[in-house]
């Protein structure tokens, strides 16, 4: 896939299947999207998504916000999906007043578009005048066609990044992930921590996400971490680590059954499957030791539940 960001000069040659938004989650809503462009690309169309650097909202109403998905993990994601372009354009000063026709002459100006896929919720320009069925009137001055996907729904309620976040907020993983249509990950780099859990004989590896994610209530969650292709169960930290003495920044901290290895440096993903307890301040290290021995043995069970179903 190739990224393109940090530039409004750039050329799509080939005949192109096109998808706009936010994409925050990638939920099963967007994967609708991504089905529709897949058929096209099968028809021999190249596959792009245009998102902004910043998510605009943030920008506009001067919300700092949190996201479901930080623009690696959407690259990471896209990827793994078949895009051939992902595309995060810069959200310049022009861009809030820019009028919706003036955006589509400039998106036909850079990419060859034969259709454009969006939802019926897709808003668009100045005042989010541009809607589905702008795109379907334009269309054709601009060489492609609209193709308008429905949203999909659970339970009566259109599925959303909103009604996603609010699940995770609430630590309900189960739900959250069935919205998704995948298990709700944090995607980042190991970083050196204390070395505690090396010491206590319950090596465990760091990270510190972005500050713009999303993480569920601080708490102890059952995990699948992905790492070279490879799935490993383990139990997760999600917090401050209130035994630890000090200042600690927020963090998600995994230990990972049946695994030895260094990781520092490495980028791997880490998925929460179940939330086990909140995090709490124990009186001791040792209180502490004994308590994530109980949580591994309960971890065990659960992922090996989990599998079960996935088989």
């Amino acid at each position: 896939m190739e990224y393109i960001r940090g530039t409004t000069e750039f050329q799509i040659k080939e005949p192109t299947v096109l998808s706009l938004g936010k994409f925050d989650g990638l939920h099963m809503g967007h994967q609708l999207l991504m089905e529709k462009m897949q058929e096209k690309q099968r028809l021999g169309c190249r596959t792009a998504v245009f998102t902004f650097d910043i998510p605009p909202r943030s920008l506009v109403e001067g919300e700092s916000g949190q996201v479901l998905t930080t623009n690696r993990e959407k690259e990471y994601v896209f990827s793994r999906n078949g895009i051939d372009y992902l595309i995060e354009y810069p959200f310049g000063p022009g861009m809030r007043s820019m009028e919706p026709e003036d955006f589509l002459s400039m998106l036909a100006s850079k990419i060859n578009l034969a259709w454009v896929v969006a939802g019926r919720d897709f808003h668009f320009g100045h005042n989010r005048r541009g809607d589905y069925r702008l795109l379907a009137e334009q269309g054709p001055a601009y060489g492609f066609a609209a193709s308008i996907v429905e949203k999909m729904q659970y339970q009566g309620r259109d599925i959303s990044s909103t009604c996603i976040r609010e699940q995770i907020r609430k630590g309900d993983m189960a739900l959250a992930n069935l919205l998704l249509g995948y298990e709700y990950f944090v995607l980042g780099e190991v970083v050196h921590g204390r070395r505690l859990g090396r010491e206590l004989g319950i090596p465990t590896v760091n990270q510190i996400p972005a500050p713009e994610k999303l993480l569920p209530p601080f708490g102890v969650y059952v995990s699948r971490v992905v790492l070279d292709g490879r799935s490993y169960g383990g139990i997760t930290n999600v917090g401050r680590k209130p035994t630890i003495e000090g200042e600690n920044p927020v963090g998600v901290e995994t230990h990972i059954f049946d695994y030895s290895g260094d990781l520092y440096g490495r980028e791997i993903e880490v998925q929460f499957l179940r939330h086990l307890r909140p995090e709490k301040r124990f009186a001791s290290v040792e209180a502490l030791a004994d308590e994530m021995r109980r949580n591994i043995e309960q971890g065990r069970r659960v992922f090996a539940e989990y599998k079960r179903r996935k088989i």
